[in-house]
């Protein structure tokens, strides 16, 4: 199972992020959520891995049901020195997320809530190379206890 392979100590003032590539499958949660909740205990932010590891839980289950990718890149950042951004990253610009209306008897479609319900803000990033669209990142953002 990959790990953090050389963890980065978070300075406020240069925003760190850290990213890595796994498989496009839903069992990549699991090493998901154990990167999430590593990287936010060596920036010292343990309190915001259980919502942490739900938001990465549902984008990675999203991206693995919703795109034909291969491949994600998860990414866990510091936007500012007062949030932390956690987001999968796709090669496919044209599945984009939205907020689906699940029935009573449905299984799935209720991720985006839960990451609605859990986050501070989340959103769709579309990205080019050049002028072609070449993916999207789906992020989450968590305030951390410094914002309030």
């Amino acid at each position: 199972m990959p790990g953090l392979k050389k963890p980065v100590e978070a300075v406020l003032t240069s925003h760190a992020t850290y990213s890595e590539i796994f498989p496009c499958e839903p069992s990549t949660a699991e090493t998901g959520r154990k990167v999430v909740r590593d990287v936010l205990g060596i920036w010292h932010l343990d309190d915001l891995a259980d919502r942490a590891e739900l938001i990465i839980t549902e984008l990675i289950a999203n991206a693995s049901r919703h795109t034909p990718c291969p491949e994600i890149r998860l990414v866990v950042g510091r936007p500012s020195s007062t949030r932390v951004r956690v987001g999968i990253v796709d090669e496919e610009p044209s599945r984009l997320p939205v907020l689906s209306h699940a029935g009573d008897e449905d299984e799935s479609g209720r991720g985006l809530f839960l990451i609605d319900a859990v986050a501070d803000r989340w959103g769709c990033d579309l990205q080019s190379s050049g002028r072609r669209l070449r993916g999207k990142e789906v992020w989450a953002e968590l305030r951390t206890e410094e914002d309030e």
